[in-house]
């Protein structure tokens, strides 16, 4: 009973979520366009599909890899066992984030577009080792005590030098794999391990110590999908590569459902072999409850293969379909409109921004509060979607904007106040879920198709980039205004 209370509130939650986009979808299909579409109720059972799949998907989070994650890192960081923090962060991060389900999204995208000459598989793999160095890095910085400032500015300027000599077929993609890689999964793990482990060493601040981690995680992973795609334009010949069309259809329905079991079987193996090794190997103890933790593992599995069906239903549908509308009306204000309400909607809603936020608002310094946060984060969002598009629209180099968002942000991170540095970043890279992640991929690649002269591959992707870098801005501005504030208020107090 317990357990289906627990679930039906994150499917409550999960439906609550997917509410802002289909206000959005409705009033612009009954008040701009006059219409519904062809087949409401598949896109109704789609969307609600992906409610049961994320319900599922976290419940079984709660149940097995949380408790687990966050009981080995702490044992690790009471023992002092840097020997076995630094391979666990490599190895649970890397874990996490092959499953993410954002990714997988993502990928595939990413692959249909590409004609297969992007590996969805490979691709996922070398996030995934990126998250997992990052994370060793991270760690360091917490044991170390090095201001998160000092990995960041140096780390992005990599990432624009290497944006010189990528491909443009990989650019775009490479800036929105950054933002997908912190998601439902890795989000509220990676930072528990952060904010647990400062809080641990004596002289480090929660705040100011604690954040960063995922941050740092949305950096490296653009450095590593460019050098993948560099190599992959390169030094692979594009007609060796195979034509996996044409045969799927006529599989029939039992075998799919098999054969995407046994797929998602193999997303989840990763997690679980870095959660058994650690414990039994390396700790040599028994796992608390093992019934609640196999029952998890088997929520997870399950909600995952069916928020993949949910999405192929409801969301990418309904991205493509808002495109093909909108670009029909050819009104750029509709369309830049639609994705400045999307942006702002999607993100008030954001499961991991409210943690983030409450987390954030329990441990500052500066009274910040998480209203305030998540006002700020969903102004950046929709500003950033907003750019994104208008982008798409005039078909400009996405390096361009990119650069000119980030040297912004570097200018930003110098002259605000240093106790909010690795808060922006993280809140940067929590902007993005499970749910907006395959709306705005959907609608960025559907707009780079339907307008004539632009690259799905090279301007479709991208939109996630900007979703994940100006609310960094908003955030940084927001503490730069509040800290003003402040002095003067001083100033005038008798």
């Amino acid at each position: 009973m317990e357990h289906l209370s627990h679930f039906a509130h994150e499917f409550l939650k999960a439906l609550k979520n997917l509410l802002p986009i289909v206000v959005v979808v409705v009033a612009f299909q009954l008040v701009v366009f006059r219409q519904m579409p062809q087949d409401p109720v598949s896109l109704a059972g789609g969307l609600l599909i992906v409610g049961v799949g994320i319900a599922l998907f976290l419940h079984g989070l709660d149940l097995s890899v949380f408790p687990v994650g966050k009981n080995l890192a702490n044992q690790f960081a009471r023992r002092g066992a840097l020997g076995f923090l630094l391979p666990f962060g490599f190895a649970i991060g890397f874990a996490a984030v092959v499953s993410e389900p954002a990714l997988i999204a993502v990928a595939e995208q990413a692959e249909l577009v590409s004609q297969g000459r992007l590996n969805g598989l490979t691709l996922r793999l070398v996030i995934a080792v990126s998250v997992g160095l990052v994370l060793i890095l991270g760690i360091l910085r917490i044991l170390r005590g090095w201001p998160v400032q000092r990995l960041l500015i140096p780390g992005y300027l990599v990432v624009i030098a290497v944006t010189y000599v990528a491909p443009a077929e990989i650019v775009g993609l490479a800036y929105d794999s950054g933002g997908v890689t912190t998601n439902v999964v890795t989000v509220p793990l990676v930072a528990a391990i952060g904010l647990g482990l400062a809080s641990s060493i004596r002289g480090r601040s929660a705040f100011r110590d604690g954040f960063g981690l995922v941050g740092l995680c949305v950096m490296v992973p653009m450095i590593g999908v460019q050098l993948y795609g560099i190599w992959v334009y390169t030094f692979t010949d594009p007609s060796g590569v195979p034509d996996t069309g044409g045969e799927e259809g006529h599989r029939h329905w039992g075998l799919e459902l098999i054969l995407g079991l046994a797929e998602m079987v193999r997303e989840i193996l990763p997690m679980v072999l870095v959660v058994l090794f650690f414990q039994y190997v390396l700790l040599r103890r028994r796992l608390n409850h093992p019934g609640r933790v196999v029952v998890g593992f088997t929520m997870v599995l399950v909600g995952l293969y069916a928020f993949v069906i949910g999405l192929e239903l409801g969301l990418f549908p309904i991205g493509t379909l808002m495109a093909e509308q909108l670009i029909d009306h050819d009104h750029t204000g509709l369309i830049l409109l639609f994705a400045l309400l999307i942006g702002f909607a999607t993100t008030m809603a954001e499961p991991a921004l409210l943690a983030i936020g409450e987390q954030a608002a329990q441990v500052s310094p500066a009274g910040i509060t998480a209203t305030a946060i998540r006002l700020a984060v969903a102004a950046g969002v929709a500003v950033g979607i907003t750019v994104g598009t208008y982008r798409i629209l005039v078909g400009g180099p996405l390096h361009y904007f990119i650069m000119a968002a980030y040297a912004t942000v570097i200018l930003l991170v110098l002259i605000a106040p240093k106790y909010i540095v690795a808060l922006a970043f993280d809140l940067g890279g929590v902007t993005t879920s499970e749910i907006t992640v395959p709306l705005v991929t959907a609608l960025g690649i559907g707009l780079a198709t339907a307008i004539e002269g632009r690259d799905p591959l090279i301007d479709g992707f991208g939109l996630i980039a900007f979703a994940s870098i100006f609310p960094i801005i908003s955030v940084l501005i927001y503490a730069m205004i509040r800290e003003r504030l402040t002095v003067l208020q001083k100033k005038e107090a008798p």
